[in-house]
């Protein structure tokens, strides 16, 4: 995670440096675009026995729109696609286990524009979550069988909402975009299960292609 962010800041500076390149001004510009980069995700407000978690990387990518209000505002739609997840441990029916769990979700954030300079755009907004597939590996101690069964019997939300807020830096038609995104809803739908309960977080880093007009 640290490298990540060492890396989104160089790209930054970088996009900074060499804003002169910009073709004009384009803030009061319909925009399209798509992207495409990596997530290094965790996880918080945990809640297991025992339960630690690790980071985890996994690809992000989609489609967004900028549609101006003014000069220095606007409305970005995205949707996207969007893998979280995390390597974890803990204890279950008293026997340690260890899991790294990939969920793929469709993501869909709705945000506020702040464009304060042509080449970078502030993001802030709200985030809509469908989860398409949650993928396990994991081992277990001595009850196997037991846990098991209870992460099958696991009832994990579909339907999570979050937040989100992030910094785009642009050249001509290139875009490289930093965010920081978090679930303000726990994974599971009951709180019947022994299986970890948290909150996904994760830190996106995407490169891009936008055309105007």
């Amino acid at each position: 995670m640290k490298n990540t962010i060492i890396l989104a800041s160089a790209l930054f500076i970088s996009c900074v440096q060499f804003s002169k390149a910009q073709d004009g001004d384009i803030r009061e510009k319909l925009v399209i675009g798509a992207k495409a980069g990596a997530n290094v995700s965790n996880v918080y407000d945990q809640k297991g026995e025992n339960f630690v978690a690790d980071p985890k990387m996994g690809f992000a990518g989609g489609a967004f729109l900028g549609i101006p209000i003014g000069k220095y505002i606007g409305i970005q739609p995205e949707v996207l696609f969007s893998q979280k997840g995390y390597q974890g441990t803990g204890t279950m029916l008293g026997n340690p286990y260890s899991d790294t769990r990939t969920t793929s979700f469709l993501d869909i954030p709705l945000q506020i524009q702040f464009k304060p300079i042509s080449f970078l755009t502030f993001l802030g907004g709200v985030q809509y979550s469908y989860l398409l597939h949650q993928k396990d590996v994991y081992t277990y101690g001595a009850n196997s069988v037991a846990q098991e069964q209870e992460f099958k019997n696991d009832n994990a939300r579909k339907n999570i909402f979050g937040a989100v807020f992030g910094i785009d830096a642009t050249i001509n038609h290139f875009l490289i975009s930093g965010k920081a995104c978090w679930d303000l809803q726990n994974n599971t739908g009951n709180g019947s299960s022994y299986t970890p309960r948290y909150k996904n977080i994760w830190f996106q880093l995407t490169v891009g292609f936008r055309l105007y007009r």
